[in-house]
């Protein structure tokens, strides 16, 4: 089945879809029963890329032009990722645009991306394994503001999606937990990613899913455990991480999330690392690692407190707490949620995987299909104008719930006064240099008038998808201006616009340039085992199939030389054939020595039939 629509979570570490099949919303797996994709990507000096498990593998070959955690520089600055990017291995710049508007890229080799792309490549891995469909409801996290949001819309409208909703990833996995919930709940969703933490309280009631409250922190999640073990490994080695020797940091985090898994089962295990033809070996207990995350799983309770804060709510009075997201499953973070509310949490479903079926099931009730179940959200941070002296005057507060609409009256500040300037802000801070700023529009050709007669009306409108538009209007007058909010630091429409353009025109030519690194990759693995084999078994093999397998290996080598990717497929299966005679001895010289109980150097090859 090719579903039309789909929901997906494009996720820090890993991303996935999933569908509503008969009434139950199932995730899409490949032919290995394989749901994550992981959100990583690899280029290739021609401009090619990998996408998923294949880019993951290369990123100790190739970490200067292997990308992961893209999510976390979503709808960023550069000012925003300074915490961060001693321990990013890839070059990350910002080039001002003019008009105020900056932009984030990812510089590799002589190109430069910007985090829409690279989320867009891989949305289109995910588009791809789930049939191409044409629709999506994509997940963002709870507090991931205005800009964010519209660097993930533009994202999946670059990857060819019409995206139906942007929705919260916690109120997705609600969703998902509550399909067969006959009974009222006040529910707390605890997510935990890769790169982000999200604490929403909703109410479940006949169907009506209402979030009360949502609260988080968009740098805080498994990533940082991750750093946290860096920083541990590099001090006890001497290792200077000021000096981003790429090589050094994909080495610390590649092997710091092992350790970290590892320590969710064992209570100790070894951290090793080789590193410019030196062995490092490091023993870290369960003990250890947990005294070094705990600063951030408690910051995680007090996001936790916040939302119980803003919903007028008690610990003791939520029913039900969900545990989502691959980092909610390291014991502390399991132990220290359970002793916050003072109950066990639900672990039943796959916390990798409940945000996708979530989607789906939203994806299935903008469809029209689904007409049980009906889902409240709320704005995640305040939304508000600049006024004199650089303050912020919140127009609509955090929790208010979408679609919503508010209107501020406010006046000139001096006589004649022509046009006045909005300037857009987010956040809960007072001054307009604590908060993020979201861009600004003109009202202009307002009569002139004295100070404080002209009544300048704005109305704030966000819609369903948490996305912000804004007018103005002079009463007196009748003069307006209206915009939707575009970040100073993101993509414009026609930027987008020209992106999608691209993708259309380049479809087939990325299509096969990604189908030759594939079979090359496959060919420079078949290669490497069959030389393996032959020096093992070769001399079983009789000369007409010798003949052939060297006649096979030397079409093989050429075809990788060249750019045509159907005549190295048809090289990789017919090397793959002649391979058949040698994969057969090595089979039997397994089974022989398995039988006899001997090891491999005792077997004689000459003795196989």
């Amino acid at each position: 089945m090719k579903p039309s629509v789909v929901g997906i979570d494009l996720g820090t570490t890993f991303s996935l879809a999933a569908y509503v099949r008969e009434g139950r919303p199932e995730v899409v797996r490949d032919e290995n029963g394989v749901a994550l994709i992981p959100s990583c990507l690899s280029f290739h000096e021609d401009g090619s890329v990998l996408v998923g498990t294949a880019a993951k593998a290369r990123a100790l070959a190739d970490p200067q032009h292997t990308i992961f955690s893209v999510k976390r520089l979503m709808g960023r600055t550069l000012a925003d990722l300074q915490k961060e990017s001693q321990l990013i291995p890839h070059q990350i710049i910002e080039r001002d645009l003019g008009r105020n508007r900056k932009v984030l890229f990812v510089k590799i080799g002589d190109r430069e991306y910007t985090p829409e792309e690279l989320s867009a490549m891989i949305l289109r891995e995910v588009r791809q394994r789930a049939g191409n469909p044409t629709k999506a409801v994509i997940t963002v996290p709870a507090y991931f503001n205005d800009s964010q949001r519209q660097a993930t819309r533009d994202a999946g409208r670059i990857a060819g999606l019409d995206v139906l909703r942007i929705i919260n990833e916690p109120t997705a996995a609600a969703l998902a937990y509550g399909l067969d919930k006959t009974q009222s709940a006040t529910v707390v969703v605890y997510d935990l990613g890769g790169g982000t933490f999200d604490c929403s309280i909703l109410s479940i009631r006949d169907g009506i899913f209402k979030v009360l409250a949502t609260n988080g922190d968009t740098f805080l999640g498994g990533d940082d455990f991750d750093r946290a073990l860096m920083n541990h490994a590099a001090q006890a080695w001497g290792f200077n991480l000021d000096q981003k020797d790429p090589f050094l940091l994909q080495s610390l985090r590649s092997r710091a999330e092992e350790v970290k898994i590892a320590l969710s089962q064992n209570e100790a295990t070894d951290f090793a690392l080789t590193y410019k033809g030196q062995n490092y070996h490091l023993q870290v207990s369960r003990a250890q690692f947990e005294s070094l995350i705990a600063p951030l799983v408690d910051r995680t309770l007090e996001k936790c407190r916040a939302a119980l804060r803003d919903a007028q709510l008690r610990a003791k009075q939520i029913d039900e707490v969900i545990l989502v997201g691959g980092s909610s499953r390291v014991p502390l973070v399991r132990q220290k949620v359970a002793e916050f509310f003072g109950k066990t949490p639900h672990t039943d479903l796959n916390p990798d995987e409940v945000v996708a079926l979530g989607a789906a099931v939203q994806a299935d009730i903008l469809s029209g299909t689904r007409r049980d179940m009906l889902l409240l959200d709320v704005v995640p941070l305040s939304l508000g104008i600049e006024t004199l002296g650089g303050v912020v005057d919140k127009v609509i507060h955090r929790n208010t719930p979408i679609p919503a609409r508010a209107t501020t009256r406010y006046s000139t500040s001096v006589d004649n006064q022509t046009a006045v300037i909005l300037n857009i802000y987010q956040g809960e801070r007072e001054l307009t240099k604590d908060n993020q700023h979201l861009g600004t529009f003109k009202l202009s050709d307002i009569p002139p008038m004295p100070a404080q007669f002209p009544q300048v009306d704005v109305t704030f409108l966000v819609n369903e998808d948490g996305l912000l538009t804004v007018t103005a209007k002079e009463q007196r007058s009748g003069r307006s201006a209206q915009v939707t909010v575009e970040a100073t630091h993101g993509l414009t429409r026609e930027e987008v616009d020209r992106l999608i353009e691209e993708s259309v025109v380049h479809a087939q030519e990325d299509f096969d340039a990604r189908r030759f690194i594939e079979f090359k990759a496959k060919a420079e693995a078949d290669l490497r085992h069959t030389e393996k084999a032959l020096a093992e078994t070769g001399e079983i093999l009789d000369p007409t199939q010798r003949e052939t397998l060297e006649k096979c290996r030397q079409e093989l080598l050429q075809a990788m030389q060249g750019q045509d990717v159907d005549r190295l497929q048809k090289a990789v299966v017919a090397f793959g054939k002649a391979t058949l005679p040698l994969a057969e001895a090595l089979m039997n010289r397994v089974v022989k020595q398995a039988l006899s109980g001997k090891t491999t150097a005792e077997v004689d090859a000459n003795q196989i039939q």
